[in-house]
């Protein structure tokens, strides 16, 4: 009998680590997305991780959904053949996106592609060798639809130089590069779920006059002068922490965190990965329309030139912003606009109140993590991080969030829905 039992439960214990350290698919290609962008030269800009993060996501995701057959599609009708697996399906879908996107990484990501493809074995699906070919197969058919899809979304051509202009409030190019608008085309990208990218347009910049406009104007003047002189060292170190990384990977880093706490199984994973960058990428699409739409002047270029600007609170006078100023105009704020969303999209899946951590890929900010016990406190010190680092008014952070959230609302109502009442993700 003690035989028996003491066999039971080096069963139980082999289950259990075997669960543990199974490689778990949608997750590890994730994080492969956003260290090739990183590893990229140059590394994969904010603005365009958006799109490649909602590429290789919905490839996932349609990959996966075309073996449930749970959910709407993102865009590839569910036809694989019965049997195929998931697993396999998911890794070949993210590999063959991104070995596109990012030809020169091409024999690392296929090597960690064929580590993830022979780390399969039999697992729930019942994988066996015919079954991985099939998703092999499959997931291959899906990446190359979505990437023919995605071809005529407006990315290429390149638009012409935007320089805006040298009216009073009117953007243009800002020091140390005085370059051209950068993702011009993103303003008329075809988005992804949202009906045009000016649904979610919001009201415009505060008028030059107004008591608004002079309050911001006056705090980040205040506070995100390069000489730091009123600031504090934490302000400039969380500036410093959002700014030194793209949205996309912070916030897909957390909803990793979240789901792993939650241990959520694989569809629910790549459910969520899904309409988080999925939202993401509609706001990016939302918030450069209303950019190129308002083309509204920088701190840096508005605080020298306050004496043409008709408001007797505002006075002219040197200024150099903390952070670079990005070279596109300054309303609504981008990072906002794509925090605003990722953070909808969480809030919605695992509450409001949930607290959490988060950490940087950026070298200079080994060893540095935020804590916050809500996604309210988060997106209030992201807002914080544009106007303490000089690039951006309190106004472009308050709308942008609000665009993005009024976005990842919409995609949430209108993606990925359940379809037949099969919506269990066990």
């Amino acid at each position: 009998m003690k035989v028996a039992k003491l066999l039971l439960v080096l069963a139980v214990f082999a289950t259990l680590t075997t669960t543990t350290i199974r490689a778990d698919e949608v997750a590890d290609w994730n994080r492969n997305l956003f260290e090739a962008a990183r590893l990229n030269n140059p590394p994969t800009s904010p603005l365009v991780i958006t799109r490649n993060a909602a590429l290789v996501q919905a490839a996932v995701f349609d990959a996966i959904n075309g073996i449930e057959r749970r959910y709407t599609p993102v865009h590839v009708e569910p036809a694989a053949e019965p049997g195929s697996s998931r697993r396999a399906a998911a890794v070949q879908a993210a590999y063959a996106v991104l070995v596109r996107l990012y030809a020169s990484q091409s024999a690392t990501l296929l090597a960690k592609r064929d580590a993830s493809i022979a780390a399969i074995t039999d697992d729930e699906d019942g994988n066996s060798g015919r079954s991985i070919e099939r998703g092999i197969a499959w997931g291959q058919t899906v990446a190359d639809a979505i990437w023919a899809w995605r071809l005529t979304d407006g990315i290429t051509p390149a638009p012409a130089p935007f320089l805006g202009g040298a009216n009073v409030g009117q953007w243009r190019p800002t020091p140390p590069g005085f370059l051209s608008g950068a993702g011009v085309q993103f303003s008329y990208m075809t988005p992804w779920v949202i009906e045009s990218p000016s649904q979610f347009r919001p009201g415009g910049p505060p008028a030059l006059t107004s008591q608004r406009y002079a309050t911001d104007f006056n705090e980040t003047k205040l506070k995100g002068d390069i000489s730091g002189l009123n600031r504090t060292e934490d302000e400039s170190l969380y500036s410093r922490f959002w700014n030194a990384s793209t949205a996309g990977f912070f916030w897909n880093q957390i909803a990793l965190t979240l789901a792993e706490r939650q241990h959520l199984t694989l569809s629910a994973k790549s459910r969520l990965l899904t309409l988080l960058n999925l939202s993401v990428a509609d706001a990016a699409i939302g918030c450069w329309e209303a950019k190129y739409t308002y083309s509204f002047w920088r701190p840096v270029t508005a605080i020298p030139l306050a004496d043409t600007d008709g408001n007797p609170d505002t006075v002219a006078g040197p200024f150099t912003s903390y952070l670079i100023t990005p070279n596109h105009p300054e309303y609504p704020s981008g990072h906002s606009c794509l925090s605003g969303a990722a953070a909808a999209v969480l809030s919605n899946s695992f509450g409001e109140n949930t607290s959490f951590s988060v950490s940087s890929d950026a070298a200079e900010m080994a060893g540095v993590v935020r804590s916050f016990g809500s996604f309210s406190e988060a997106l209030e010190e992201i807002k914080n991080a544009r106007v303490f680092a000089g690039i951006h008014f309190r106004s472009a952070c308050d709308d942008g969030t609000q665009l993005g959230d009024r976005v990842a609302d919409y995609v949430q109502s209108n993606a990925l829905q359940r379809v037949n009442g099969n919506g269990n993700d066990e």
